[in-house]
């Protein structure tokens, strides 16, 4: 064992390796959180979530099936949001992540559907939660609490850090922690991710998954508590939870936090705090690279002296999904990095790997579970991938399919909160079905996996899985739009982006300024994610069916913004900031293809 690794011995629930590490002769006094220029060491870390645990316990009261102890969060990262993790750990409670992107009736229905009865909610985030606020079931006015984040002045009856120092007493007091019976199977976190109907779906996670989570990624990467990690992801989600936050406890590391993703403040941030690993998901590496390039003039001499070798630069490397190879090349050159670790994985973890120096190049990793398999529609394996002399797929149709897990047990997945059905279909038969398309290349007796996107049911955009099904229906209520049907498509940095085919009604022609302006009246009042905006819009005389009547969607797909399939059909596209889509040409196609092959993924489009 590495004089740099810390060896705690504590049950494998979070309050307990909290309440260890507190009480560690080398880590009691060491920063475990850092953001701004706040600093929590493991003590304070400590006494601040028993804080938080006996504050909740004081408004929850007794709880039971009827009046459960769900606790929901709604916050930008912050040291409290921490807090409360920490303090639903020590209560034994159960901790639901709202996404801060939701709005109206979508934001009261996961509220209400996680049965929680007190609510945190960043001051920034407020005036949306009173708009739903005479939806909410079950939470009481008095337990919609705010966590002041703007300096405008919170009213005391609403400050959670004013409510929790008139109840619980001063923050700096270390008190006894609860007397709460917290099991390694109890659930702690609820995190959500869309489903492919309806409201989004809660995925439960228990306090042991969290710490073998934690433990394999700090052993993996040899994690030493003189690591920091950073943390601008959002801690709601499992990326940020499981592969930037755990990993730096379970080692006796830290990470700095700051309250959302920055591409301008990333390098000042890594510098300034000394961080060494950051976990990402989704484009942040190709935002950072334009930062990178923009604020140094595209100069790779200037960024290598000043970025690079910084003698503030303490950055090793990086772990997380997204990231294209090229991308992967420049942020490890511009960042004097050991290495990036592409990862495949999900919230629900029942299936992982990660890559590692000297594995084939776009692999997300060496499946090492012998359960892990690609299976095509029929539940067949499908053959391994068979490459050309330019490492091009030669057998695509046969070699890609759903990536699935074929074990009479789910792994780490635990099911989904309160919804049975959606647990049953995502591992029935003795099949964990993850959604996802890939493929695997054997070499040297190892198997490698790369992924190929989402399925026909599935859009995968910055680092997020929606429903294709649920945009198509929004889309279809388009006053001018017949039927509206969604889907992924290929991007040049990473996983997809939304593309819609839409047939417009009899005597309607297409508008691409008034639909731009009505996709952004439905962001503006809450019913449309960001993310779900379409890239690009077809615009169809008639849809393909199945025997069942349901739109061929894998059709869609296959041709998707492709000119040379689609020479004369009328197809429109926006760039990132633009306010309006335009007319998708021959010549946008020829640039954006480009750009594809200079990110070493133009295969993506000749499928």
């Amino acid at each position: 064992m590495s004089e740099n690794t810390v060896k705690v011995e504590a049950d494998l629930t979070l309050s307990a390796q909290i309440e260890a590490r507190a009480q560690h002769p080398e880590l009691e006094n060491k920063v475990l959180l850092v953001h701004d220029d706040r600093a929590w060491t493991y003590r304070e870390y400590r006494d601040r979530s028993v804080r938080m645990a006996h504050f909740l316990g004081r408004r929850l009261g007794a709880c039971d099936e009827a009046k459960p102890g769900h606790v929901a969060m709604m916050l930008e990262n912050h040291l409290e949001l921490m807090a409360l993790l920490g303090g639903c750990a020590y209560g034994g409670h159960t901790l639901f992540g709202i996404n801060t992107g939701l709005r109206g009736e979508v934001l009261a229905g996961v509220v209400n559907q996680s049965r929680s009865r007190i609510l945190v909610v960043d001051e920034k985030l407020y005036p949306e939660v009173l708009k739903a606020r005479d939806s909410f079931d079950s939470i009481a006015p008095e337990n919609i609490l705010v966590l002041p984040t703007l300096g405008e002045g919170v009213e005391a009856s609403v400050d959670l850090c004013a409510c929790m120092e008139a109840e619980v007493g001063a923050e700096d007091v270390s008190i006894d922690a609860p007397s709460a019976e917290v099991a390694m199977d109890s659930n702690l976190m609820v995190i959500y991710t869309s489903g492919t109907t309806g409201l989004p779906k809660g995925i439960n996670n228990n306090h042991l998954k969290l710490c073998i989570i934690g433990a394999a990624i700090s052993e993996g990467l040899a994690i030493t508590k003189e690591d920091r990690g950073y943390g601008c992801m959002p801690l709601f989600h499992s990326n940020a939870l499981f592969v930037g936050f755990m990993p730096a406890f379970w080692s006796g590391g830290s990470m700095a936090i700051r309250e959302r993703f920055s591409a301008s403040r990333f390098v000042p941030d890594v510098l300034k705090h000394g961080v060494t690993m950051w976990n990402y998901v989704g484009e942040p590496v190709h935002y950072v690279l334009s930062a990178i390039e923009q604020a140094y003039a595209g100069d790779e001499e200037k960024i290598l002296a000043e970025v690079a070798n910084h003698p503030d630069n303490r950055l090793r490397f990086a772990v997380g999904n997204g990231a294209s190879p090229p991308d992967i090349d420049r942020f490890t050159k511009w960042l004097g990095m050991d290495d990036m670790y592409e990862l495949y994985g999900s919230t629900e973890a029942a299936i992982s790997t990660f890559r590692r120096k000297g594995d084939p190049r776009g692999t997300v990793g060496q499946i090492s579970d012998d359960a892990v398999k690609i299976l095509d529609d029929s539940g067949r394996e499908c053959p391994p991938a068979i490459l050309g002399d330019k490492g091009e797929l030669l057998n695509y149709e046969e070699c890609v399919g759903e990536i699935c897990r074929v074990a009479p047990d789910a792994s780490l997945f635990q099911g989904y909160f309160d919804n049975e059905s959606a647990t049953s279909q995502k591992y029935r038969d003795g099949v964990y079905h993850s959604g996802d398309l890939g493929h695997i290349l054997e070499r040297d007796g190892k198997r490698f996996l790369f992924f190929d996107g989402r399925t026909d049911d599935w859009i995968r955009k910055d680092g997020e899985n929606f429903s294709a099904g649920q945009v198509g229906r929004m889309l279809s209520e388009h006053p001018d739009v017949a039927l509206g049907v969604a889907y992924g498509v290929p991007c040049a940095v990473s996983d997809e982006l939304v593309m819609a085919a839409l047939k417009m009604r009899e005597g309607a022609d297409f508008d691409p300024q008034g639909f731009f302006d009505w996709c952004e009246a439905q962001v503006s009042d809450a019913s449309m994610d960001r993310k779900w905006f379409p890239d690009f819009v077809r615009v169809v005389d008639e849809f393909e069916y199945t025997e069942t009547q349901k739109v061929l969607v894998r059709n869609l797909k296959k041709c998707h913004f492709d000119r040379r399939r689609l020479a004369d059909e009328p197809i429109f596209w926006r760039s990132r900031g633009e306010s309006s889509f335009k007319v998708f040409s021959e010549d946008d196609f020829r640039a954006l293809r480009a750009d594809f092959e200079k990110a070493e993924r133009a295969a993506l489009l000749d499928r």
